[in-house]
């Protein structure tokens, strides 16, 4: 049967052997009162136990490991951490371990202790042919609270791990929570696929530059365009000539230096997609937003944070415009629906998750989860897995917990660090 020593951790864990009648290779009775603290770090597997061998009740360290022998073989016996072991636990017992003061770490095998149906249902769920998710088969059935229990914790995994790149951010900015919203905000203008220039675009042009010509529409969609490189060539159209003379001007002036255009991507891209369209909403968002990050901590309700990207007008040249000096049918490129959710989801709940943790306010971390909870769930591949065995969502806090649950536990096959895989485990 295969198994990895992560399931032989998981079992002591949860004391999921035969515990009558423990005694260690030599004989001695064992009572465990405590399996100790999981250690995820170097040194031994469980720290803090407190064990009776014989007579004497001891207090330390338990390490495990798959064969006794396993003991040699990762170099503890020279190793000054794994000194105060009070237990080796071992599922066989091949070899005694003596350390180099003389001692034999009393050693207890799990071999004929462990139930197999166990060993079956573990085996079933990380070594099965499941084509979808390891547990697609049971994860149907389970109780909504433990899904949803596990979806809260992961779902903040999640989000305490995306918010690390934002305070790395907030450092290099200076503590300005505008500057770096402001700068995520524009690379989530690109959508993934033009996320890139879109971000470095907005770090060639900082807040403070466009703040100077807010009641210049004209300018300030001339700064954009002309940073992100779309500038350079010569234009038949009246409005990127314009765009392009205001541009050489201010460039000079702030000493700006445009990214290259060829970052950007038009391939296989719907038209309202284009980066030149999203530029234009992104100037007409700037033109009408003053201190966009200091709103977005005011407002509450979903509708109105939706509103501040919906209701932008962009310039009326891109009606019938999807690049310069290239006429289109008429058609309106304001934001629709699904892409300003896309910006809340991935911006604005980010942001107050970030900005709540950082500054050690609840208030603003309740909201960043209460605004997941009110919006709708992405519909994409990883949500169809999930919906394909049963599982129901309703809102964007759960397919962003489905996201990461599949990312980073189902992908790696750790069910046994999973509170689905527990339960399914633990199914009588």
């Amino acid at each position: 049967m295969l198994f990895t020593e992560d399931f032989l951790h998981y079992i002591w864990k949860f004391r999921l052997f035969e515990r009558s009648n423990l005694q260690t290779i030599t004989g001695e009775a064992i009572e465990i009162f405590s399996a100790g603290m999981h250690n995820t770090d170097s040194g031994p597997d469980f720290g803090n136990a407190r064990i009776k061998i014989g007579d004497t009740l001891w207090a330390g360290n338990v390490e495990l490991h798959l064969s006794s022998s396993d003991w040699s073989k990762h170099n503890h016996t020279t190793d000054n951490a794994y000194d105060n072991v009070i237990l080796h636990v071992v599922y066989r017992d091949d070899e005694p371990v003596i350390l180099p003061n003389g001692r034999r770490i009393p050693t207890l095998e799990l071999k004929n202790r462990i139930p197999d149906e166990l060993f079956n249902r573990y085996h079933n769920l990380v070594y099965g042919t499941q084509t979808i998710i390891p547990c697609e088969a049971s994860i149907g059935k389970l109780d909504d609270f433990t899904l949803k229990t596990w979806f809260t914790r992961i779902l903040i995994e999640r989000l305490e791990k995306k918010s690390e790149a934002v305070i790395a951010a907030l450092a290099v900015n200076r503590g300005d929570w505008e500057e770096t919203f402001y700068q995520f905000l524009a690379a989530n203008f690109g959508f993934k696929t033009n996320a890139v220039p879109f971000e470095l675009m907005a770090k060639s042009l900082p807040q403070n530059i466009l703040a100077k010509h807010k009641n210049n529409p004209l300018q300030i969609e001339a700064l954009i365009f002309g940073q992100a490189g779309f500038l350079n060539g010569d234009f038949e159209d009246e409005y990127p000539r314009k765009l392009k003379t205001e541009y050489e001007f201010l460039r000079k002036k702030f000493s700006l230096n445009p990214i290259d255009n060829h970052l950007w991507k038009f391939l296989r891209m719907r038209p309202l997609n284009f980066p030149t369209i999203r530029l234009a909403q992104f100037a007409a968002l700037v033109v009408n937003s003053n201190h966009l990050f200091s709103k977005i901590l005011e407002v509450k309700d979903v509708k109105s944070l939706q509103k501040l990207f919906t209701d932008i007008k962009v310039n009326a040249y891109w009606d019938e415009h999807y690049q310069f000096d290239k006429p289109s049918k008429p058609a309106s490129k304001n934001m629709g629906q699904t892409s300003a959710d896309l910006l809340l989801l991935n911006t604005l709940a980010l942001f107050l998750f970030s900005y709540g943790k950082h500054n050690q306010q609840e208030y603003y971390i309740n909201r960043s989860l209460k605004l997941l909870e009110t919006m709708p769930g992405e519909n994409n591949n990883i949500i169809a897995d999930f919906a394909s065995p049963g599982v129901k969502v309703n809102s964007a806090f759960e397919t962003q917990a489905l996201l990461e649950l599949k990312n980073y536990y189902c992908n790696y096959k750790k069910c046994l660090q999973c509170s689905v895989g527990n339960k399914i485990l633990k199914l009588a």
